[in-house]
Protein backbone atom coordinates (compact mmCIF):
# COMPACT_ATOMS: atom_id res chain seq x y z
CA UNK A 1 0.00 0.00 0.00
CA UNK A 2 1.02 3.65 -0.37
CA UNK A 3 1.81 5.52 2.81
CA UNK A 4 3.78 8.43 4.26
CA UNK A 5 6.65 7.29 6.47
CA UNK A 6 9.18 9.09 8.62
CA UNK A 7 12.41 7.44 9.73
CA UNK A 8 13.70 10.40 11.72
CA UNK A 9 12.39 13.58 13.32
CA UNK A 10 12.76 16.82 11.40
CA UNK A 11 11.33 19.28 8.89
CA UNK A 12 8.62 18.42 6.37
CA UNK A 13 11.16 16.79 4.04
CA UNK A 14 11.33 13.75 6.36
CA UNK A 15 7.84 12.82 5.13
CA UNK A 16 8.39 10.13 2.49
CA UNK A 17 5.74 8.84 0.11
CA UNK A 18 6.48 5.13 -0.32
CA UNK A 19 5.24 1.54 -0.43
CA UNK A 20 4.70 -0.26 2.88
CA UNK A 21 3.18 -3.62 3.85
CA UNK A 22 -0.59 -3.62 4.23
CA UNK A 23 -1.42 -4.07 7.93
CA UNK A 24 -3.21 -7.08 9.36
CA UNK A 25 -5.81 -7.17 12.13
CA UNK A 26 -6.32 -9.17 15.30
CA UNK A 27 -9.06 -9.53 17.91
CA UNK A 28 -11.16 -6.40 18.37
CA UNK A 29 -9.65 -4.61 15.37
CA UNK A 30 -10.96 -3.40 12.01
CA UNK A 31 -9.10 -2.82 8.74
CA UNK A 32 -10.19 0.36 6.99
CA UNK A 33 -9.49 1.52 3.43
CA UNK A 34 -8.80 5.22 3.82
CA UNK A 35 -10.75 7.76 1.79
CA UNK A 36 -9.61 10.89 3.61
CA UNK A 37 -7.30 11.78 6.45
CA UNK A 38 -6.47 15.21 7.83
CA UNK A 39 -3.55 17.21 9.18
CA UNK A 40 -3.68 18.28 12.82
CA UNK A 41 -1.15 20.36 14.71
CA UNK A 42 -0.31 17.30 16.80
CA UNK A 43 1.09 15.77 13.59
CA UNK A 44 3.62 18.60 13.39
CA UNK A 45 4.61 18.01 17.01
CA UNK A 46 5.02 14.30 16.34
CA UNK A 47 7.03 14.85 13.16
CA UNK A 48 9.48 17.23 14.81
CA UNK A 49 9.94 15.04 17.86
CA UNK A 50 8.41 17.49 20.33
CA UNK A 51 5.76 15.00 21.32
CA UNK A 52 6.42 11.56 19.86
CA UNK A 53 8.70 8.72 20.81
CA UNK A 54 11.10 7.61 18.11
CA UNK A 55 9.70 4.20 17.13
CA UNK A 56 10.75 4.26 13.48
CA UNK A 57 9.58 3.81 10.81
CA UNK A 58 6.57 5.85 11.88
CA UNK A 59 3.26 6.71 10.22
CA UNK A 60 1.72 9.97 11.44
CA UNK A 61 -1.91 11.09 11.47
CA UNK A 62 -4.75 10.97 13.99
CA UNK A 63 -7.97 10.26 12.10
CA UNK A 64 -9.45 8.81 8.94
CA UNK A 65 -12.68 8.55 7.05
CA UNK A 66 -13.01 5.45 4.94
CA UNK A 67 -14.62 2.10 4.17
CA UNK A 68 -14.43 -1.03 6.30
CA UNK A 69 -12.28 -3.54 4.42
CA UNK A 70 -12.16 -6.38 6.93
CA UNK A 71 -13.43 -7.29 10.41
CA UNK A 72 -11.75 -9.89 12.60
CA UNK A 73 -14.87 -11.35 14.17
CA UNK A 74 -18.19 -12.07 12.49
CA UNK A 75 -19.96 -10.89 15.64
CA UNK A 76 -18.61 -7.36 15.06
CA UNK A 77 -21.03 -4.45 14.84
CA UNK A 78 -19.30 -3.56 11.55
CA UNK A 79 -19.17 -5.28 8.18
CA UNK A 80 -17.22 -4.85 4.98
CA UNK A 81 -18.43 -1.80 3.07
CA UNK A 82 -19.50 0.28 6.06
CA UNK A 83 -18.62 3.95 5.79
CA UNK A 84 -16.80 5.01 8.96
CA UNK A 85 -14.58 7.49 10.68
CA UNK A 86 -11.91 6.22 13.05
CA UNK A 87 -8.88 6.96 15.18
CA UNK A 88 -6.29 4.44 13.91
CA UNK A 89 -3.86 2.60 16.15
CA UNK A 90 -0.66 3.25 14.22
CA UNK A 91 -1.11 6.39 12.17
CA UNK A 92 -3.51 7.57 9.46
CA UNK A 93 -1.34 8.64 6.52
CA UNK A 94 -1.86 5.41 4.58
CA UNK A 95 -4.16 3.65 2.12
CA UNK A 96 -5.11 1.11 4.79
CA UNK A 97 -5.23 1.55 8.57
CA UNK A 98 -6.11 -0.55 11.59
CA UNK A 99 -8.31 0.73 14.42
CA UNK A 100 -9.74 -0.75 17.58
CA UNK A 101 -13.45 -1.32 17.12
CA UNK A 102 -14.36 1.00 20.01
CA UNK A 103 -12.60 3.83 18.16
CA UNK A 104 -14.49 3.28 14.90
CA UNK A 105 -17.79 5.08 14.27
CA UNK A 106 -20.31 4.22 11.56
CA UNK A 107 -21.28 7.26 9.49
CA UNK A 108 -25.02 7.59 8.76
CA UNK A 109 -25.85 7.49 5.06
CA UNK A 110 -27.33 10.99 5.16
CA UNK A 111 -24.08 12.63 6.40
CA UNK A 112 -21.78 13.78 3.55
CA UNK A 113 -18.46 11.94 3.78
CA UNK A 114 -16.50 15.02 2.67
CA UNK A 115 -18.00 16.95 5.57
CA UNK A 116 -17.43 14.34 8.25
CA UNK A 117 -13.93 13.52 6.95
CA UNK A 118 -12.66 16.92 7.99
CA UNK A 119 -13.82 16.78 11.57
CA UNK A 120 -13.14 13.55 13.52
CA UNK A 121 -10.46 15.06 15.76
CA UNK A 122 -11.66 18.67 15.88
CA UNK A 123 -15.37 17.88 16.28
CA UNK A 124 -14.93 15.29 19.03
CA UNK A 125 -12.57 17.65 20.82
CA UNK A 126 -14.70 20.79 20.52
CA UNK A 127 -17.90 18.96 21.46
CA UNK A 128 -16.42 17.51 24.64
CA UNK A 129 -14.84 20.84 25.58
CA UNK A 130 -18.07 22.83 25.23
CA UNK A 131 -20.53 20.24 26.53
CA UNK A 132 -18.61 18.36 29.23
CA UNK A 133 -15.35 20.03 30.30
CA UNK A 134 -16.63 23.62 30.39
CA UNK A 135 -20.34 23.53 29.50
CA UNK A 136 -21.47 26.81 27.94
CA UNK A 137 -24.64 28.50 29.15
CA UNK A 138 -26.62 31.40 27.68
CA UNK A 139 -25.12 33.97 30.03
CA UNK A 140 -21.50 33.13 29.26
CA UNK A 141 -18.89 35.24 27.54
CA UNK A 142 -16.42 32.96 25.79
CA UNK A 143 -12.86 33.58 24.54
CA UNK A 144 -11.59 31.19 21.84
CA UNK A 145 -7.92 31.29 20.88
CA UNK A 146 -6.80 30.25 17.38
CA UNK A 147 -10.35 30.99 16.25
CA UNK A 148 -9.77 30.48 12.51
CA UNK A 149 -8.22 27.01 12.81
CA UNK A 150 -9.88 23.60 12.70
CA UNK A 151 -10.77 23.43 16.39
CA UNK A 152 -11.46 27.15 16.66
CA UNK A 153 -14.04 27.14 13.87
CA UNK A 154 -15.82 24.23 15.56
CA UNK A 155 -15.70 25.89 19.00
CA UNK A 156 -17.26 29.10 17.65
CA UNK A 157 -20.19 27.18 16.17
CA UNK A 158 -20.64 25.08 19.31
CA UNK A 159 -20.66 28.21 21.48
CA UNK A 160 -23.14 29.89 19.14
CA UNK A 161 -25.44 26.87 19.14
CA UNK A 162 -25.33 26.70 22.95
CA UNK A 163 -26.41 30.35 23.14
CA UNK A 164 -23.27 32.03 24.49
CA UNK A 165 -23.91 35.68 25.27
CA UNK A 166 -20.65 36.86 23.71
CA UNK A 167 -18.06 35.04 21.59
CA UNK A 168 -14.60 36.58 21.25
CA UNK A 169 -11.97 34.98 19.02
CA UNK A 170 -8.26 35.61 18.66
CA UNK A 171 -6.21 35.14 15.48
CA UNK A 172 -2.61 35.78 14.47
CA UNK A 173 -3.65 38.46 11.97
CA UNK A 174 -6.96 40.07 11.10
CA UNK A 175 -6.92 38.63 7.58
CA UNK A 176 -8.22 35.49 9.30
CA UNK A 177 -11.06 37.34 11.03
CA UNK A 178 -13.79 36.99 8.35
CA UNK A 179 -14.19 33.23 8.79
CA UNK A 180 -14.59 33.65 12.56
CA UNK A 181 -17.21 36.34 12.08
CA UNK A 182 -19.00 34.26 9.46
CA UNK A 183 -19.32 31.34 11.87
CA UNK A 184 -20.67 33.42 14.74
CA UNK A 185 -17.93 35.31 16.58
CA UNK A 186 -19.03 38.70 17.91
CA UNK A 187 -15.50 40.12 18.08
CA UNK A 188 -12.14 39.02 16.66
CA UNK A 189 -8.82 40.25 18.08
CA UNK A 190 -5.15 39.66 17.44
CA UNK A 191 -2.98 38.38 20.28
CA UNK A 192 -1.43 41.80 20.83
CA UNK A 193 -2.62 42.82 24.32
CA UNK A 194 -5.80 40.84 23.78
CA UNK A 195 -6.62 40.79 27.49
CA UNK A 196 -7.01 44.59 27.59
CA UNK A 197 -9.42 44.48 24.65
CA UNK A 198 -11.35 41.61 26.24
CA UNK A 199 -11.75 43.66 29.42
CA UNK A 200 -13.10 46.57 27.36
CA UNK A 201 -15.53 44.33 25.50
CA UNK A 202 -16.84 42.80 28.73
CA UNK A 203 -17.12 46.06 30.70
CA UNK A 204 -14.16 44.94 32.87
CA UNK A 205 -16.02 41.79 33.94
CA UNK A 206 -13.86 39.37 31.99
CA UNK A 207 -14.93 36.25 30.13
CA UNK A 208 -16.51 33.26 31.80
CA UNK A 209 -14.72 30.62 29.71
CA UNK A 210 -11.41 30.56 27.84
CA UNK A 211 -10.53 27.79 25.38
CA UNK A 212 -6.76 27.79 25.01
CA UNK A 213 -4.77 25.49 22.71
CA UNK A 214 -1.66 27.69 22.57
CA UNK A 215 -0.24 27.69 26.13
CA UNK A 216 2.78 29.74 27.23
CA UNK A 217 2.29 33.48 27.56
CA UNK A 218 -1.19 33.22 26.03
CA UNK A 219 -2.37 31.12 28.98
CA UNK A 220 -0.82 33.55 31.45
CA UNK A 221 -2.47 36.56 29.82
CA UNK A 222 -5.79 34.74 29.53
CA UNK A 223 -6.01 34.51 33.31
CA UNK A 224 -5.90 38.29 33.56
CA UNK A 225 -9.17 38.58 31.60
CA UNK A 226 -10.92 35.54 33.10
CA UNK A 227 -13.87 36.47 35.30
CA UNK A 228 -14.11 35.37 38.94
CA UNK A 229 -15.51 31.83 39.05
CA UNK A 230 -14.56 31.52 35.37
CA UNK A 231 -12.94 28.49 33.76
CA UNK A 232 -9.84 28.33 31.56
CA UNK A 233 -9.54 25.10 29.58
CA UNK A 234 -6.01 24.28 28.41
CA UNK A 235 -6.09 21.61 25.70
CA UNK A 236 -2.99 22.10 23.58
CA UNK A 237 0.49 23.56 23.26
CA UNK A 238 0.78 24.86 19.72
CA UNK A 239 2.95 27.72 20.96
CA UNK A 240 5.55 25.23 22.13
CA UNK A 241 6.12 26.82 25.53
CA UNK A 242 4.76 26.23 29.00
CA UNK A 243 3.04 28.96 30.96
CA UNK A 244 3.52 29.88 34.61
CA UNK A 245 0.46 30.14 36.81
CA UNK A 246 0.41 31.37 40.41
CA UNK A 247 -1.84 29.37 42.70
CA UNK A 248 -2.78 32.60 44.46
CA UNK A 249 -4.34 33.80 41.21
CA UNK A 250 -6.74 30.89 41.43
CA UNK A 251 -7.98 30.53 44.98
CA UNK A 252 -8.42 34.25 45.64
CA UNK A 253 -10.53 34.75 42.50
CA UNK A 254 -12.29 31.37 42.55
CA UNK A 255 -11.14 30.76 38.99
CA UNK A 256 -10.75 27.26 37.61
CA UNK A 257 -8.21 25.74 35.26
CA UNK A 258 -8.99 22.47 33.54
CA UNK A 259 -6.89 20.37 31.21
CA UNK A 260 -8.09 18.04 28.49
CA UNK A 261 -6.46 15.78 25.92
CA UNK A 262 -8.38 13.90 23.26
CA UNK A 263 -5.38 11.57 22.85
CA UNK A 264 -5.45 10.63 26.52
CA UNK A 265 -9.21 10.11 26.33
CA UNK A 266 -8.92 7.83 23.30
CA UNK A 267 -6.44 5.69 25.23
CA UNK A 268 -7.97 5.78 28.71
CA UNK A 269 -11.70 6.36 28.25
CA UNK A 270 -12.69 5.53 24.67
CA UNK A 271 -16.24 4.83 25.82
CA UNK A 272 -16.69 8.61 26.25
CA UNK A 273 -16.51 8.99 22.48
CA UNK A 274 -19.32 6.66 21.44
CA UNK A 275 -22.24 8.90 22.50
CA UNK A 276 -20.35 11.99 21.40
CA UNK A 277 -20.13 10.53 17.87
CA UNK A 278 -23.91 10.25 17.59
CA UNK A 279 -24.38 13.86 18.70
CA UNK A 280 -21.76 15.03 16.21
CA UNK A 281 -23.43 13.21 13.33
CA UNK A 282 -26.70 14.97 14.19
CA UNK A 283 -24.90 18.32 14.03
CA UNK A 284 -23.25 17.50 10.72
CA UNK A 285 -26.62 16.79 9.14
CA UNK A 286 -27.53 20.45 9.63
CA UNK A 287 -26.76 22.63 6.62
CA UNK A 288 -26.13 25.54 8.98
CA UNK A 289 -23.24 23.71 10.67
CA UNK A 290 -20.25 24.51 8.48
CA UNK A 291 -16.98 22.64 8.13
CA UNK A 292 -14.49 25.08 6.56
CA UNK A 293 -11.86 23.35 4.41
CA UNK A 294 -8.60 25.22 3.94
CA UNK A 295 -7.29 22.95 1.16
CA UNK A 296 -7.39 19.34 0.00
CA UNK A 297 -4.07 17.66 -0.87
CA UNK A 298 -3.27 14.24 -2.28
CA UNK A 299 -1.35 11.78 -0.11
CA UNK A 300 1.84 12.25 -2.12
CA UNK A 301 1.70 16.01 -1.43
CA UNK A 302 1.83 15.59 2.35
CA UNK A 303 4.94 17.77 2.62
CA UNK A 304 3.01 20.71 1.16
CA UNK A 305 0.13 20.05 3.56
CA UNK A 306 2.47 20.15 6.55
CA UNK A 307 4.12 23.32 5.27
CA UNK A 308 0.72 25.00 5.03
CA UNK A 309 -0.13 23.91 8.59
CA UNK A 310 3.18 25.25 9.90
CA UNK A 311 2.76 28.55 8.08
CA UNK A 312 -0.38 29.24 10.13
CA UNK A 313 -1.85 30.89 7.05
CA UNK A 314 -4.69 28.42 6.63
CA UNK A 315 -8.30 28.84 7.72
CA UNK A 316 -10.23 25.69 8.53
CA UNK A 317 -9.14 22.08 8.11
CA UNK A 318 -6.41 20.69 5.88
CA UNK A 319 -7.68 17.47 4.25
CA UNK A 320 -5.79 14.68 2.52
CA UNK A 321 -7.60 12.66 -0.16
CA UNK A 322 -6.20 9.14 -0.37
Amino acid sequence: MKTILITEFGASDVLTYTEYPKPTISTGEILIRTTYTSVNFADIKNRTGNKAKGNFPMILGLDVAGIVEEVFDDSSDFQKGDQVIAFPTNGAYAEYVVAKEQLVFKVPCDVPIEKVAAVPTVSFLSYILTHQIAPISQNDSVLIHAASGGVGTMLIQMAKKLGAKQIIGTVSNLEKAPIAYQLGADHVLTYDQFSLHVQDLTAELGVDIVFDSIAGAITEESLSCLAPYGTLVQFGNSGGKSGTIKTSDLHSSCRNIKGFSLGTTRSSKPEMLQQVAQDIFILLKEDSFQVPIAKIFSLEDMQKAHELMESRQHQGKILIKV
